[in-house]
């Protein structure tokens, strides 16, 4: 079977409607000009805070900037818990840096972002989630999204409530994950009530949650009948899966799975991009889970991820990985 991947949110056109989840330290520059060049048209970034921004934060500008590159699109997430906030960040960002979305995020599950009441918190007050949408909507000059998981808890599953006045507010998609709150990222993902929100909605709708291969990717668009697909933890690591999903929705063809080599040019290339962008001193640091990502399940990888903690220097590290790759290729 071939899925259709064209989406239409509002004006803005997609395709494929394949993207990356914005994920706090894994979706940044360096790692988004990866995921480009595999074929995925809009990125998102970071999520960043809207006072953050107001305020002048230096973090918040790193986590925008970004380059489109031909036909290449970019949303910006933003959270915090406040309308006034959330609007003024949703104005200036859109203008300051042309960017094509303003996401909303009301589905980040860390206990810093929740004890403020921003993230998946405002799936609790729901009244404050519509004036959050509807003053981005009214500010943004740009198509705004929301983010959101399935609900609070087991006990307070309301996505389909919420959609519904983000639908109301103006917004433009929404895109569920489907977890509680509570569950964080155990358990299964509840594809059912992403299915649920999209027969509620006339928006597009991006089904999020344990799609960690091609042939998932399939069954969430054949169960659901979403619009797009958003994949979080299958990509830290593991750039081609967007490469694969959109080769397998579209042909039905299954690619072959990147080697040894592959695997560790690609780590490398990567450590590159970010000490280009972060410096040695930060760079390094940064991608050292991102390394144990792309060598999980290589053999005495443990061994090699620990020494790698260790390491702050870039040619130390190239090094190392080098000196491993010849020991399992060999």
């Amino acid at each position: 079977m071939e899925w259709d991947l064209r989406m239409k949110i509002q004006d803005l056109k997609v395709e494929p409607a394949v993207f990356l989840a914005p994920m706090a330290g894994v979706s940044d520059y360096p790692y988004r000009q990866l995921i480009r060049e595999m074929g995925v048209e809009l990125l998102y970034t970071e999520m960043v805070s809207a006072k953050g921004y107001e305020y002048g934060n230096k973090r918040t500008a790193e986590l925008i900037e970004f380059d489109k590159a031909e036909n290449g699109k970019i949303a910006v997430q933003i959270f915090g818990e406040e309308p006034d906030f959330m609007a003024r960040a949703a104005a200036g960002i859109s203008e300051e840096y042309n960017v094509d979305i303003i996401d909303i995020n009301m589905g980040c599950p860390a206990r810093k972002i929740v004890k403020n009441g921003a993230g998946s918190a405002l799936m609790k007050d729901l009244e404050l989630a519509y004036k959050i949408i509807k003053a981005a909507v009214e500010a943004a000059g740009v198509p705004v999204t929301v983010k959101m998981r399935s609900g609070w808890d087991e006990e307070n599953i309301n996505a389909v409530e919420l959609a519904k006045l983000a639908e109301e507010a103006g917004a433009a998609a929404v895109a569920v994950h489907g977890r509680t709150r509570s569950q964080f990222y155990k358990g299964e993902a509840d594809w059912q009530i992403i299915k649920k929100v999209v027969q509620a909605v006339e928006l597009p709708v991006i089904a999020n949650g344990d799609i960690f291969s091609a042939e998932d990717a399939g069954a969430v668009f054949e169960q659901t009948n979403c619009a797009g697909i958003m994949i979080g933890r299958a990509a830290q690591g593991y750039p081609w899966i967007f490469k694969e999903i959109i080769e397998y929705l579209k042909t039905g063809k299954l690619l072959e799975k990147p080697s040894y080599s592959k695997k560790f040019d690609m780590a490398i290339r990567h450590l590159k991009l970010a000490v280009d962008y972060y410096g040695e001193r930060h760079g390094v640091p940064i991608m050292r889970k991102h390394i144990s990502w792309y060598l999980k399940g290589l053999p005495n990888a443990s061994d090699i991820k620990n020494k790698v903690n260790q390491l702050s220097d870039l040619e130390a590290l190239i090094r190392l990985l080098r000196g491993y790759q010849k020991t399992i290729s060999s």
